[in-house]
């Protein structure tokens, strides 16, 4: 197995037992691995024991017999060898969701944080919702306002896992009107593919050369890398920003995107419409 065989699901937050199609799609991918073992991340959040048994009784009913929790609250837990072992013996990581920000903070660059780079070098699944999936970006938004412009101030950034290089994920993307902070990120970082996922929605990534959308929402791609103009730089905080030629795609359910071309690709039409 080799990179090319991770797969990564980034869900964009939500209730997530409502979310069959999303559910589906991990135990698909999981269907290969006899008695699979799934071992719930609760690092992000405040309340491990409480989502640490959330999480432990949805699996279970989806009939994931071997369901580990890891909670990491300080970063000495990701030195300890029952810790590395969960995730050696694991077949799927699961970050709950919480702050982003304590997933960084409190696992990078720790020997439990290499343990999973290695993982993925070797071919893993690893899924997240809300700030789970958030820190799976490069560049990570850790705060900023909703429903507001793009404007200088607007987001704080800070680096991410990694995970999935070249991106800044956002979550509960349409629901908490979220768009005017993944455009200031994007004028801050051009570089990177700004990904908005809606609740009950995911990104379903393939190796590194696509992803495809499961669920009920819809991710929205905003793409800077072609922008003509952008007054960041000559701006102070709290003005409003002007940007121009930054690609923005819509993609529902059934639609991927190419990372390699920077493009999205859509399902045959006529079979998408067969399908309602």
């Amino acid at each position: 197995m080799s990179r090319s065989d991770t797969v990564l699901f980034a869900i964009g937050g939500g209730e997530l037992s409502d979310a069959e199609d999303i559910l589906n799609e991990f135990l698909d991918v999981l269907s290969d691995k006899r008695d699979a073992q799934v071992t719930v991340m609760t690092v992000a959040t405040d309340q491990p024991d409480e989502s640490g048994r959330k999480y432990d009784g949805l699996f279970r009913r989806l009939g994931v017999k071997h369901v580990s929790l890891l909670n990491v609250s300080d970063r000495d837990d990701c030195f300890e060898e029952k810790n590395l072992k969960k995730i050696r013996e694991a077949d799927a990581l699961f970050f709950t969701g919480g702050d982003q920000l304590h997933v960084t903070s409190l696992m990078g660059g720790t020997p439990l944080h290499n343990l999973i780079y290695e993982r993925i070098h070797e071919g893993f699944v690893i899924a997240g919702t809300s700030a789970g999936a958030m820190m799976m970006s490069n560049s990570m938004i850790i705060s900023g306002r909703n429903d507001t412009q793009p404007k200088v101030g607007g987001v704080e950034i800070a680096p991410g896992m990694d995970l999935l290089p070249g991106t800044i994920i956002d979550t509960h993307f349409t629901q908490r009107g979220r768009h005017g902070r993944l455009m200031t990120a994007i004028a801050h970082f051009p570089q990177d593919l700004g990904i908005g996922i809606d609740e009950r929605t995911a990104i379903r990534v393939n190796g590194k050369s696509e992803f495809k959308v499961v669920g009920e929402g819809v991710v929205t791609v905003m793409d800077g890398a072609q922008m003509k103009h952008s007054n960041l730089a000559y701006r102070k905080d709290g003005e409003l920003l002007g940007m121009f030629g930054v690609d923005v795609h819509v993609l529902p359910s059934g639609y991927k995107f190419d990372f390699l071309k920077r493009e999205p690709v859509s399902p045959s039409l006529k079979e998408s419409a067969k399908a309602q």
